[in-house]
């Protein structure tokens, strides 16, 4: 009896050993026709053919604009954040990504940065959003002499609900905020240092520009605000402990972001972006210049510092294999200054 049960138990055992190993090699197979599956389906955007903005042609030699390549696996992209309904873009970003390097470039455009077109009087960068998405891509392009491979237009509610769908943020509020503004229904007051922040909240940090006494920042140290807030939500929304919301991530990108990316773009870039170092690989910073600038009898337009953008440009935006030029790019110089 003992032997024929010892020999039961063998024939169980290599049934079992059979059906873990058959088991093994349907679940390998999945793997490798779900990995070949992404590998056709989820591949890097096609690089566009190097050019520099068709309205800046004119002024490059051709020969110059023959000497234009991009670099592999380098994309440029407009991020937009619009603001309550009058027309403008409240918040305007250009950011590089270079996924071979595992690099993120984001430079912030101020607002007020002065522009001269024949589409508008009005000479202020934020004024061409009212003009269609196409003609700030065209106008980013123009003055930053890169082109922009996507655009990502985000409705200010989509950060209200991102930031609460990742259970809120730490974040170090920047200066003391006291600001009261009934006619838009404001009322934002924190105190310097740590804290945290649901996505309500969050919004207030980022749209404060000044307190009720006039203390506080100018729309620089507004950019720079949003741009270390951005950096800390993004930086918890890429952490693996979020991928279990990553339905709610989709949701939340249906109801509030326009984009020109198709759904295999996106896909790939957000696999690649969960092997971002928020901390050391992306790079923020805010045009400099002067924000006194009058142009065109319009007051308190901003100059960008042509010497220094065209430093920041090269050092964190530039697709090319080569440096943009000075004749790339096209930055207006101010008629006057208050002071």
């Amino acid at each position: 009896m003992a032997v024929r049960h010892r020999r039961r138990s063998a024939r169980l055992l290599v049934r079992l050993g059979v059906g873990i190993y058959k088991a093994a090699v349907v679940l390998s197979a999945i793997i490798v026709a779900a990995y070949a599956a992404y590998q056709i389906f989820v591949r890097p955007p096609a690089i566009q053919p190097p050019d520099i903005p068709d309205s800046s042609q004119a002024d490059v030699s051709g020969e110059e604009q023959d000497d234009l390549k991009r670099r592999d696996q380098v994309w440029t992209f407009l991020l937009m954040g619009t603001d309550d309904g009058n027309g403008n873009a409240d918040t305007l970003m250009v950011a590089t990504y270079d996924v071979k390097q595992k690099k993120v470039g984001v430079l912030s455009i101020p607002r007020d940065t002065i522009v001269d077109r024949e589409w508008s009087r009005y000479p202020k960068i934020n004024g061409a959003y009212s003009k269609g998405i196409s003609r700030v891509k065209e106008e980013v392009s123009y003055l930053l002499g890169i082109p922009i491979d996507y655009y990502i237009k985000v409705d200010i509610k989509a950060f209200v609900a991102l930031v609460d769908e990742v259970d809120g943020v730490d974040f170090v509020v920047p200066v003391d905020m006291n600001y009261d503004d009934p006619w838009q229904n404001l009322s934002i007051h924190y105190q310097k240092g740590m804290q945290h922040l649901t996505g309500q909240q969050a919004l207030e940090v980022v749209r404060f520009r000044h307190n009720n006494d006039m203390s506080g920042y100018s729309d620089v140290g507004r950019t720079q605000t949003q741009q270390a807030l951005l950096r800390a939500v993004a930086q918890k929304v890429l952490s693996w402990n979020s991928v279990p919301k990553i339905a709610g991530f989709v949701d939340i990108f249906a109801d509030y972001v326009d984009t020109d990316m198709d759904v295999s773009d996106m896909v790939y870039f957000a696999t690649q972006a969960l092997y971002l170092d928020m901390g050391t690989g992306v790079s923020t910073k805010t045009l400099e210049g002067r924000g006194d600038a009058t142009y065109k009898g319009y007051t308190w337009c901003y100059e960008l510092d042509k010497e220094q953008t065209l430093a920041d440009i090269n050092a964190m935006l530039n697709p090319y294999t080569t440096p943009v030029t000075d004749e790339m790019v096209h930055i207006v110089k101010a008629d006057s200054y208050a002071t």
